[in-house]
């Protein structure tokens, strides 16, 4: 499948999606929608991060696995081009808070490189076998980003 692109929703429904997701989010203290990973399966947190020019709370859903005691996400935009502000925002301040299903923590933010890469986005990969296609619709790579623990 490599070198094919996948095909996704319209952006307007990924978009409504999100929305969606969020306001179930709101309506349910997060009940219906923070899960945790099973085998084979991505869990859903609640990212919050610092804005990078308001300096307000910015919270975001994302998919997630853990890896020993590190949560592993992707800066994927709904696969489209340009990086998620959640994910300019952690660059420009790596820590933030982390709420998965009946946990909240604080973590520090970093992309994984190398071998490290590799790995990860090879569990990936085992989770979503269109993950090499979706990435193919991106003209750059998609970071994977990994959240440790904030000591």
């Amino acid at each position: 499948m490599e070198g094919t692109k996948a095909r996704l929703p319209p952006r307007w429904f990924v978009r409504l999606a999100w929305y969606v997701h969020r306001g179930v989010y709101r309506i349910t203290a997060g009940r219906l929608v923070l899960w945790a990973p099973k085998p084979g399966k991505w869990g859903t947190g609640r990212l919050t991060t610092t804005g990078r020019r308001s300096g307000k709370e910015r919270s975001v859903m994302v998919g997630y696995f853990e890896d020993g005691p590190n949560v592993v996400t992707m800066a994927m935009n709904g696969w489209a081009d340009g990086e998620p502000a959640w994910w300019l925002n952690l660059q420009a301040d790596p820590h933030a808070t982390l709420e998965l299903a009946g946990d909240r923590r604080r973590v520090v933010a970093r992309a994984a490189d190398g071998a490290e890469r590799a790995r990860l986005w090879d569990r990936w990969r085992s989770i979503d076998k269109n993950l090499d296609a979706y990435a193919a619709r991106r003209s750059g790579e998609t970071a994977v980003v990994v959240l440790e623990p904030a000591d």
